[in-house]
């Protein structure tokens, strides 16, 4: 491969996204539907590119990018650190604390359901299914895209070959299902008086359908910490993230070189990254006042457009084919999770905007941030159920969970350690259930109708 070949595959995903950008902007079904420009980028690349029609210029090597760019994304989030208020936690304990309890329990409960199911229900139907295979839905779903082609290059590595197709069509199909599903759960809430900010679907704003922003909705996607005289913005956080990215592959090389060990790469970029937060600082002395936070995210946020157009234009079909029905058993497992923790965990675990908050969970646990966020925003576009605000803070608890679940999971899968891996997360899952009823935080048997929206600050 060239750079030239790198560049003819970027100007081409490029010019399908901007395609797919206009097809979202013009065209009211898709309007309606939610469906983003890069995930309609990604089909058309899948059918115009060599795997189908053959008629872009996409090269061999475009399976290969998603890896790559997923190091990038996972650095974006260790250079942001983690968001802690302790005042607040203090504040509203009892919805945060639910609210956390509740997404532990999504991700735990994702994890461990389809794993069981692949050994137990699909290994009947295919007995040589790879024990790994359940864990793709968590991957796919829970992850998006990046996670999917990081653990896929990770079960490559350990000898599962076309793990990272697999991975690649649950990530794509969660997506669907997050999209296409929430949309009608809103309308189905809607009708039911759930939503407690919008009550009629038709209130959507004009800016959310065609991913056009009015003038008047214009916000900044950030601010100039250092002068462009020296050094320009955007290229100083670019430069904070590849630092990380580039340096988790080449100390991930050194250990598998020195000690024979595999990590995946993206978790000892995400380290360092991390490690970059903390040695930065973020007190009067500290640099990291010089870092935009928000311009890291739009940085991320674009690897990931890319990534999911990759991701999706590099699927290879003959796989998918191969593997129809164990996947579709697969999905439609991770499908009965995430309604489940929906309609039935959902209110039970969540008081105050109930809906809000399941609808937000169930968006970024079947695609990515960007589909939760999207739903949320359908039925509370100005936050006022403070979903995103918990978010952030009580957001870091769930990392530990994911790591352990990206890097450990694919090895103990393929060593034989399926049930102990297994066992931990059904461990979480019990933990979570205990927790809420020794914390009072299941509220079942409050009536749905009952539940009030999260009370507003005097400001507000």
């Amino acid at each position: 491969m060239t750079i030239n070949t790198l560049l003819v595959d970027f100007a081409c995903a490029s010019i399908l996204i901007l395609i797919g950008m206009f097809l979202r902007a013009k065209i009211r079904f898709i309007q309606r539907s939610f469906v983003p420009a890069s995930l309609l980028a990604g089909f058309l690349g899948l059918a115009l590119g060599p795997g189908f029609l053959d008629i872009l210029p996409l090269s061999e090597h475009i399976g290969s990018y998603a890896g790559v760019i997923t190091i990038l994304v996972f650095a974006a989030v260790g250079i942001n650190g983690f968001s802690f208020s302790p005042g607040n936690m203090k504040k509203d304990l009892n919805r945060m604390g639910a609210y956390a309890i509740y997404k532990i329990l999504g991700i735990a409960l994702q994890v461990a359901i389809p794993i069981i199911f692949a050994i137990i229900v699909i290994s009947k139907f295919i007995p040589e299914i790879n024990y790994g295979f359940g864990l793709l839905l968590a991957a796919g779903f829970y992850g998006g895209h990046g996670t999917a082609a990081a653990i896929g290059t990770t079960f490559e590595n350990l000898g599962w070959a076309n793990a990272t197709d697999l991975g690649m069509t649950a990530a794509t199909g969660g997506m669907l299902i997050g999209i296409f599903g929430g949309l009608i759960f809103i309308k189905w809430a809607t009708r039911k008086g759930y939503t407690q900010y919008v009550k009629d679907f038709s209130e959507i704003s004009e800016d959310l359908k065609t991913g056009l922003v009015k003038p008047e909705n214009r916000t900044s996607m950030g601010k100039d910490t250092v002068s462009p005289i020296a050094l320009d913005p955007l290229a100083f956080h670019v430069a904070l993230l590849v630092v990380p990215a580039g340096l988790g592959y080449l100390l991930n090389n050194y250990i598998a070189e020195t000690w024979n060990l595999e990590f995946p790469t993206f978790t000892i970029a995400f380290i360092i990254a991390l490690l970059m937060y903390i040695v930065l600082g973020r007190g009067k002395k500290g640099i990291y006042k010089y870092v935009d936070s928000k311009i890291v995210d739009r940085i991320g946020s674009s690897a990931t457009d890319y990534l999911v157009f990759f991701g999706v234009a590099s699927i290879q079909l003959p796989v998918v084919r191969e593997y129809w029905f164990p996947l579709t058993l697969l999905m439609l497992s991770g499908l009965v999770v995430v309604v489940v923790t929906l309609v039935i965990i959902g209110p039970g675990m969540n008081y105050e905007s109930w809906f809000e908050r399941s609808i937000f969970v169930y968006g970024y646990s079947t695609g990515v941030f960007a589909i939760g966020l999207t739903l949320l925003r359908v039925i509370d576009p100005n936050n006022k159920s403070k979903t995103l605000t918990d978010t952030a803070i009580v957001g870091p608890l769930n990392t530990p969970l994911e790591l352990f679940a990206w890097s450990a999971g694919p090895i103990m899968l393929m060593t034989g350690q399926h049930w102990a891996f297994v066992s931990i997360y059904l461990a979480i899952v019990i933990a979570c259930f205990v927790i809420a009823r020794i914390f009072k935080w299941w509220y079942w048997k409050i009536p749905l109708e009952d539940r009030p929206p999260v009370p507003l600050d005097k400001d507000e």
